[in-house]
Order: C-alpha cells, then sequence, then structure tokens
C-alpha cells in the first residue's frame, strides 16, 4: 500500500479473512483474477473479475471493519428473516451478504437484477451487467425517455412486491441504466413484505425515485400515492 488512497480502495476491505475467501473462490472456478474497482463504498468495494472463458463477473466485499454495524443491525432485525440475528459484528456482516444473495435470487424470478452467482461470508459473487464497460448508474445516466423508464421502475416495485419483496434502498445510485433498462442493484437492505417498516420503505423507495425524475416531468404528491396504492394492489379513490 503506497498511500492511504490505496489503502481506501485495497487494504481496508482486502483483510486476511476475506484474502482467504478470494483464493477458495478462485480454486473453485468463480474466476481467474480480479481486474478493476468499480465503486468504493462506506460498506463495501466493488470489482470485476475475469473467469477461465475471459467472462467478466462482478465481486462485492464487505469490509469487516468501519461499517456501520449498529445500522446493519437495525435492518436485519426488522426482517423477519433474520430476526434472531445475534448483534455480532461478523455475524451482521455475514448475514448481511447472504441477505443480498438471497434477495438476488428472489427479485431475478420477476424482474432485471444481476445474476447471484454465490457468496461466502462477507464475499457475493454476481453477473457483469454492461457491454465493453459497466452499465451506469442511472444518476450518471440518464434515459432517452424518462416517463417510460419512470414506469418500469415503478413496475419492478409492483412485481417484487408481488413476489414478496421490497427493494427498501431504491435511488439513481441502486438503478442501473443498461440500454434503456432499468436493472435494480444492492439488495443488502431488501426486505419482506411481511416486515413491520414495509409500509415506510415503499414510500420512500416511490419518494426517492420520484425526486430524480422531477427534474423531468411533473410528479406530485398525488401521484406518488397513485403509484403506492398501485404498487400494494390498493384502489384509488
Amino acid at each position: 500500500m503506497k498511500n492511504k488512497e490505496e489503502w481506501k480502495v485495497y487494504g481496508n476491505v482486502f483483510s486476511k479473512h476475506s484474502m482467504e475467501l478470494l483464493f477458495q473462490m478462485q480454486s473453485q472456478g468463480y474466476f481467474e483474477r480480479l481486474e478493476s474497482t468499480i465503486s468504493v463504498g462506506k460498506e463495501a468495494n466493488i470489482f470485476t473479475a475475469v473467469n477461465k472463458r475471459n467472462d467478466r463477473i462482478i465481486v462485492k466485499i464487505y469490509r469487516l471493519e468501519n461499517c456501520n454495524f449498529g445500522k446493519m443491525y437495525e435492518y436485519l432485525k426488522d426482517d423477519p428473516r433474520y430476526s434472531d440475528v445475534k448483534n455480532r459484528t461478523r455475524l451482521i456482516i455475514f448475514s448481511w451478504t447472504q441477505r443480498e444473495y438471497r434477495n438476488l435470487m428472489l427479485a431475478r424470478e420477476v424482474i432485471k437484477v444481476p445474476q447471484p452467482l454465490a457468496f461466502k461470508d462477507n464475499i457475493l459473487l454476481m453477473e457483469f451487467i454492461g457491454d465493453t464497460d459497466p452499465a451506469q448508474e442511472l444518476k450518471s445516466s440518464p434515459p432517452k425517455d424518462p416517463k417510460k423508464f419512470y414506469k418500469k421502475v415503478m413496475d419492478n416495485m409492483h412485481k417484487l412486491f408481488k413476489k414478496g419483496l421490497i427493494h427498501g434502498d431504491l435511488s439513481p445510485f441502486n438503478i442501473l441504466n443498461h440500454n434503456e433498462e432499468p436493472i435494480f442493484i444492492d439488495f443488502s437492505q431488501g426486505t419482506t413484505t411481511s416486515a413491520q417498516n414495509a409500509k415506510e420503505l415503499i414510500m420512500r423507495d416511490v419518494k426517492n425515485i420520484s425526486i430524480y425524475f422531477r427534474k423531468f416531468f411533473e410528479i406530485t404528491e398525488a401521484d406518488e400515492l397513485k403509484i403506492y396504492n398501485k404498487i400494494v394492489g390498493k384502489k384509488n379513490k
């Protein structure tokens, strides 16, 4: 590590435990080598990797240090599937990783998401979304037809809800624009529709996405309520 920036990108996620897991996954044939960094986040760093067929995959490594474990635990314990999770740092991270894998497996049955390939403790392997370069976040790649794209996003939320799942953290940073199709990513905060805070999370997702699209066309609070009701299957009065 030559400087603080290198440590931020690499050393902060490449703990001894993570390195051992990467070697295991490499030996199991999931990839040949890590290629480049896609993003450096508060909880995880994301890399591209190349397999024997020279195809790219995504490697997401959650930090075992310096994460907001308290916030993670609050989200986990509200999820009926993880209500008995122990408030212990590594178990929280491992459960968080498993949760994203499970959510992606469920979501891919009804909408377009990166296919989850494997997970182990704090590492998640996923399908690469993009052509030559990774697909860009909606924030950096506005759609050509904003109204059509917005409708597709809300339709995806409805499909997820019918499947029993809520993304819980939708934003222009967590949706990719791949050939004018919305691809939902970052499902670690996803929870079930039976969670106590389900309604709050759905409405928050609707509002967060609507804020972004208001720069292109008018979306009122009444519109948001109608969309919310459609997602959860309520009839508008």
